[in-house]
């Protein structure tokens, strides 16, 4: 595969940023003229990281770059802080990561390299902070991409999450902590819970008018029984899905926690399911 490391000044990020893209390789059995010139456009993976990360985590820590040369799939992979891939017009002078993806940075992929823009050559997926965003991307743009795949994360409930970052209870736990530290900021940045609750952000309750919508993506959740941090989260929105009536795939694996392990599996299985079958061999002998 050839691996493009794309620094650019973000119009929407206000400043500075990194994306990597793993572009289809030059076939040993063709001539680079042909190749390059061909006009051909090929599918598209927009993954996501997860908190804490950056655009190099899924090079660095799985091997989806074997797995993306298996199908020829362009694979997009940009930085979003900690932003849970949503808007922060209060940062700086504004950090706009939800506009960021789908009105600056899809339009350069499709504009200056060999990717198709049809819907469905385009999937969406991510692991924890990612997968949150994948789903709210793959619920606010349902006509960009033709299946989300969100690894250790799903749509959850914001109220109870409010309730306890209120709480003069101290946290049970470090994570814990973390967590109500980081509610407190959601609601802040979007202007308190019923300003969250009408953003793209609440996809808990958008879940319900995504069931009464046509043409939704195709849609994969997938969770281990050991991750201390989103398995409840797991067993709560699968039945409130189910209840629903929401077309989805809910996949659980045992013994796997919040890890890279499940996540380096699970990409394997995402591509497979957006790319099912086929793929050419890598030009290694």
């Amino acid at each position: 595969m050839a691996l493009l490391h794309l620094h650019l000044n973000s119009k929407f990020l206000s400043g500075n940023t990194d994306v990597n893209i793993i572009l289809p390789e030059l076939p040993r059995e063709e001539e680079p003229k042909d190749f390059y010139r061909a006009g051909r456009k090929f599918p598209v993976l927009w993954l996501l990281h997860g908190t804490f990360g950056d655009y190099t985590d899924w090079l660095r820590k799985t091997n989806v770059e074997l797995y993306a040369e298996e199908k020829n799939l362009i694979v997009v992979m940009p930085s979003a802080e900690n932003t849970d891939y949503a808007n922060w017009p209060g940062f700086g002078t504004g950090y706009r990561m939800f506009d960021f993806l789908t009105e600056e940075l899809m339009p350069l992929v499709y504009g200056w390299f060999p990717a198709s823009e049809r819907r469905e050559d385009n999937f969406i997926a991510g692991l924890s902070m990612g997968g949150r965003g994948a789903i709210m991307f793959a619920y606010a743009y349902p006509e960009k991409f033709a299946a989300v795949y969100s690894m250790s994360c799903v749509p959850q409930d914001m109220r109870p999450a409010a309730a306890d970052a209120e709480s003069d209870t101290p946290p049970a736990t470090p994570w814990a902590a973390l967590d109500r530290e980081r509610t407190r900021s959601r609601l802040q940045n979007a202007g308190g819970l019923e300003g969250y609750l009408a953003s793209p952000q609440n996809t808990w309750d958008r879940t319900a008018e995504v069931v009464r919508r046509e043409g939704n993506p195709k849609m994969y959740f997938s969770c281990g029984t050991s991750d201390f941090v989103m398995y409840r989260h797991f067993q709560k929105f699968r039945a409130y899905a189910q209840d629903l009536g929401l077309d989805a795939e809910f996949i659980e694996v045992e013994g796997y926690g919040h890890e890279w392990r499940f996540w380096e599996r699970d990409i394997q299985n995402a591509i497979e399911k957006f790319l099912p079958g086929g793929g050419r061999a890598g030009n290694a002998f």
